[in-house]
């Protein structure tokens, strides 16, 4: 129905990720007319960007689209847009879309837009540096990183690598740049992490963070802990080792970076129509309930968000949007308070390598944690298309020889310098 100039619906939700996407699922059958706006397309499954950048997988395996994963909810409208505006009185939204704005009244909003990469004030570094947190991200990566496995051996600066943060996605790239490396044994390929903290994926710790080192320099990966990139210039990484015991400069033609998120910019749209304070990454400070300042019927979740210290990990966010809904459909009493249910976490690190971590004393790594990771992963995929072609890629890939995703055109190592150097 329309009220004024503007549609109205009883649930309005703003990015389709994990958090947008589970709040969406959730609304089936609730009878709420909801509408979900999305920048782009697709549903995006991040967690395995990394495997289309190093050619496991194809784009369109992990990112299907988001009008077509949510078919048969027939309450739920998709619209593709970018919201520029929130009036949080009048509860009214206007996004943009085919060249023109539209406004819509609401219920409830759900903001679920996820984080961008965080380059700590240095700004510049987005154009001498990959990241990994779009499709395009991944696929501008697989082709520069075939590129140079196909340039001349003389060429050192193109099989040269750094990772910047050593994290999930850090240690994930490292490794199958490693994996790649050891198909090409003809060639010399020298591979950095760097990362600011003491070990390896902080967030595991202890036995499992250094089986992830060592697990690494057996690929080869040089891996530097308690050392900090200060500066990327002219296809020369500088980087302060050790807490500055020692400077080290790096000629490389690839610097994947992956060391620091921040919040999305509708986080900021929030925070100003709300009053909601931020934290320096730009996140919003939510309510134990997941509201968004002194406003009842707003909702933020996943990443663009922080709470209690949560992981900025996918499962929270699927939580978050189911919570918000039970909220809004009555399934939950008005204020209840999200409560995290941590399954645990686990890391690919190489073929046959990985780490997994379910409680504080439950822990696996080796072989084991890797076939849990690739039947959790598995699992989340979404759409059975997908979880069929995934399986032949990683058969392909992990048993074999083959990198699938390797089979476009792509970008020269002399193209990526012209690129930025300007």
């Amino acid at each position: 129905m329309r009220t004024d100039d503007a549609t109205y619906y009883d649930v309005v939700i703003v990015g389709s990720g994990f958090g947008g996407l589970a709040a969406a699922r959730r609304l089936r059958g609730r009878g709420k007319s909801a509408l979900l706006i999305s920048s782009t397309p697709e549903y995006l499954f991040q967690p395995l960007l990394y495997q289309v950048a190093t050619g496991v997988l194809h784009r369109d395996d992990i990112a299907p689209r988001t009008d077509t994963l949510l078919r048969r909810h027939r309450d739920v409208e998709v619209v593709e847009g970018e919201v520029t505006a929130v009036d949080a009185m009048p509860a009214v939204l206007t996004y943009r879309a085919d060249g023109r704005d539209h406004r819509v009244r609401y219920g409830s909003l759900i903001a679920a837009t996820g984080a961008a990469q965080s380059y700590f004030g240095r700004d510049e570094y987005a154009d001498r540096t990959f990241a990994l947190k779009t499709i395009d991200d991944a696929t501008r990566l697989r082709a520069h990183l075939r590129a140079c496995f196909d340039a001349p051996a003389q060429d050192t600066a193109a099989t040269t690598f750094v990772v910047v943060g050593a994290g999930a996605t850090g240690v994930e790239v490292a490794g199958q740049i490693a994996e790649l490396a050891r198909r090409h044994e003809h060639r010399e390929v020298a591979i950095t992490v760097v990362e600011g903290l003491d070990e390896v994926l902080p967030a595991f710790g202890g036995g499992l963070s250094d089986y992830t080192r060592a697990s690494l320099e057996k690929a080869g990966v040089e891996v530097l802990t308690g050392s900090m990139v200060t500066d990327i210039a002219d296809g020369v990484v500088t980087i302060d080792v050790h807490d500055g015991a020692a400077t080290r400069k790096i000629t490389t033609d690839t610097v994947v970076w992956s060391a620091g998120v921040a919040a999305s910019g509708f986080a900021g749209v929030l925070a100003e129509a709300t009053g909601c304070d931020t934290d320096r990454a730009g996140r919003l400070l939510v309510n134990d309930d997941l509201t968004v300042g002194g406003v009842a019927n707003i909702y933020a979740i996943g990443d663009m968000t922080s709470l209690h210290d949560y992981p900025g990990q996918s499962p929270v966010a699927m939580q978050q949007g189911r919570h918000a809904v039970d909220i809004i459909t009555r399934k939950l009493y008005p204020g209840s308070a999200f409560h995290y249910l941590d399954k645990g976490s686990m890391s690919i690190i190489s073929r046959g390598r990985a780490v997994a971590k379910l409680t504080e004393r439950i822990t696996f790594r080796g072989l084991l944690a890797f076939g849990a990771w690739l039947a959790v992963h598995l699992y989340y995929l979404a759409g059975m298309g997908n979880r069929a072609k995934a399986v032949v890629a990683w058969i392909r890939s992990f048993l074999g020889t083959a990198r699938p995703g390797f089979a476009e055109v792509t970008r020269t190592p002399q193209e990526h310098r012209e690129r930025i150097a300007g």
